[in-house]
């Protein structure tokens, strides 16, 4: 069988994503997306400069944060850029920890007023954020907070920005806007064999030319291949574990619920002395005993997938983002 090798590189992974947004001579191209993706707030980005992607708490106890990109505009805001491979049960949580970083470096020593300068999270998603919302199949998500009365904006200066890549399907001849091209862009880069007619403004001619995978020196090569190879591990494992952890999971759980809530049922229905007493403590204990069977569950099937990734040589930190699981939760395994 003929492996047909790919011309660009897959922007999904770590290697590309940095590549293509992360490089100071490629920064026009991240410029170019934001100012897309945030037009709505009235972004106008002229400059950026990438600032250290690491951030620590204010004690040795507190957690760290690490960014994919982290940077600051020409006025002073700050721009958080994540590429976010698998689903993460607590994401909307990690993003709003994220945030607080930079808000709280921004305080000055000695009298200060407490104006901030703004906050943006941009996150670019390789999963559908959440299957049960009533979005219409959105791709964008421009998160803020909001006076739910009047539902007005109640603070202008903290952005949160969700991409769901994989709800977008349009065609080339379906990309009206700019940002379609972006988005077109992003999802299928590593299938093309050439730049599409429909697609020639400069920026994506750069882009293309920076992707292009045979114009890498040979350490850039290995490199990439490194990353693709992590990223299609990762990808793979996530598929295999999740299923059979799940599977496992859920089934250990379940029986274990329904054990306890019929003993509970049992119990009740005893105390109270009558048959319909046992048939109600019976049936409360029951449905007790399954949400409770289910959600332990669930945790089980989440110990047991991070367990398989980690004997699979996955990083602690790809893990906690594919499970939600703690640091501590996942070394103890």
């Amino acid at each position: 069988m003929v492996t047909i090798a790919k011309r660009y590189i897959n922007p999904f992974t770590d290697f590309g994503f940095k590549k293509l947004f992360g490089e100071e001579e490629n920064k026009d191209l991240l410029i170019d997306f934001l100012n897309e993706l945030l037009k709505e707030y009235g972004v106008q980005i002229a400059q950026l400069t990438y600032l250290k992607t690491e951030k620590l708490g204010f004690t040795e106890a507190d957690r760290r944060a690490v960014y994919d990109l982290y940077c600051e505009d020409e006025n002073g805001e700050k721009f958080i850029v994540e590429l976010q491979r698998a689903k993460q049960e607590h994401f909307k949580d990690r993003s709003i920890y994220y945030a607080t970083f930079p808000i709280q470096e921004q305080a000055k020593k000695g009298k200060w007023n407490y104006e901030l300068k703004g906050v943006y999270f941009v996150a670019i998603m390789d999963f559908i954020f959440d299957e049960n919302a009533s979005n219409d199949g959105e791709i964008i998500h421009h998160i803020q907070l909001m006076n739910t009365k009047t539902h007005e904006v109640f603070y202008d200066k903290l952005h949160f920005t969700y991409i769901e890549i994989q709800r977008f399907g349009k065609e080339l001849h379906e990309l009206h806007t700019h940002f379609d091209k972006w988005l077109y862009v992003l999802r299928n880069l590593p299938s093309l064999d050439d730049v599409p007619d429909e697609i020639v403004e400069n920026v994506f001619q750069k882009l293309f030319k920076v992707a292009e995978i045979a114009k890498f020196n040979a350490r850039q090569r290995q490199n990439y291949r490194n990353s693709e190879k992590i990223y299609n591990d990762f990808v793979n494992s996530l598929d295999t574990y999740f299923k059979e952890g799940y599977t496992e999971g859920a089934k250990q759980g379940l029986e274990k619920g329904l054990q306890e809530g019929l003993e509970k049922g049992l119990q009740e229905g005893l105390e109270k002395g009558l048959q319909e007493g046992l048939e109600k403590g019976l049936q409360e204990g029951l449905e007790k005993g399954l949400q409770e069977g289910l959600e332990k569950g669930k945790k089980e099937a989440l110990l047991i997938t991070a367990r398989n990734l980690k004997s699979a040589g996955i990083s602690t930190d790809l893990i906690v983002q594919a499970t939600g699981l703690s640091v501590e939760e996942i070394e103890q395994l």
